[in-house]
């Protein structure tokens, strides 16, 4: 009995010894292409949105059009541009993106998170600026597909008692 105690305690001084060291944080490098701009992609609902961004003079495009021409809602431009605001970095980068599926607000949310990304390949110190606000998340909630015996996903029919 006696023996097993030992052992144990042995066992243990040499597991003391390996004890788990702080790991260092993963280390985020600048990714750009040939070009010199940064991707990335971002979703929203059924939205997704392929965003370049590159140093220029804070012109932001949206399939080809003005920011202010693709979403004349303030809010959506607002949204849009929330990444760009918070990290200071609003007449800094030009940003070109592609976005396609949904309505104008998951578009807009689409943007937002891939820009947010962008700007992390382009700056890795930025996103402990941007993590916080949330932007780097992705919102996972789509629309909930509709069931069979049911008038929608959760709505069920009228019901008559005659």
């Amino acid at each position: 009995m006696t023996d097993v105690t030992t052992e144990t305690a042995t066992g243990f001084d040499a597991l003391k010894g390996l004890g788990s060291t702080a790991e260092a944080a993963p280390e985020y490098v600048q990714k750009l292409d040939s070009l010199g701009r940064a991707y990335s992609t971002g979703k929203r609902k059924n939205a997704v949105a392929r965003v370049w961004v590159k140093r220029g003079t804070g012109k932001i495009t949206v399939n080809g059009k003005d920011v202010s021409a693709y979403f004349a809602r303030p809010v959506l431009q607002m949204m849009v541009a929330q990444p760009l605001t918070v990290t200071d970095r609003a007449t800094q980068y030009d940003v070109v993106c592609t976005v396609e599926g949904s309505g104008l607000s998951g578009q807009a949310g689409a943007i937002r998170h891939g820009l947010s990304h962008a700007l992390t390949h382009y700056e890795p110190e930025l996103r402990k600026v941007l993590k916080p606000h949330g932007f780097l998340t992705r919102d996972s909630r789509v629309v909930e597909r509709k069931k069979y015996g049911r008038a929608k996903a959760r709505r069920s029919f009228q019901f008559s008692k005659r």
